[in-house]
């Protein structure tokens, strides 16, 4: 039986745009209440269970974590990783995808809502 399972989660950030042109409202520094959704995709077990929201849960915290309450361009630079020097959502979303692929075999999507009407989706 094919199955989604989706977990969410949230976080506080600050984050500017560095690449918006000078004057626009998001180029300067700001705050989101983000939310985050992480969907994995595949077949239930015998027992009816792809897989356990607890384990989700421990896999993607720590990257919840790391942004939370902190200026994810500053996140960027200690980093050095490119997609959280530049924090859209589309970069954001590609970023959770990333870090959480090789301990996720069965992502499928993450989707991130900026605001409560934004939100971008990255999927393979």
């Amino acid at each position: 039986m094919p199955i989604v399972l989706t977990k969410k989660f949230t976080f506080e950030a600050a984050h500017w745009l560095p690449f918006f042109p000078e004057g626009h409202k998001c180029r300067r520094l700001h705050g989101h209440s983000f939310r985050v959704e992480i969907q994995v995709k595949g077949e239930s077990n015998a027992e009816g269970i792809l897989l356990d929201f607890g384990v989700v849960k421990a896999i993607v915290k720590p990257y919840i974590d790391l942004l939370d309450h902190r200026c994810i361009n500053e996140v960027g630079d200690e980093r050095q990783d490119e997609l959280l020097k530049n924090p859209t959502s589309e970069n954001l979303s590609k970023w959770f995808y990333d870090q959480l692929k090789p301990e996720l075999p069965d992502l499928d999507s993450v989707l991130i809502h900026e605001t409560c009407t934004s939100s971008c989706l990255y999927y393979r």
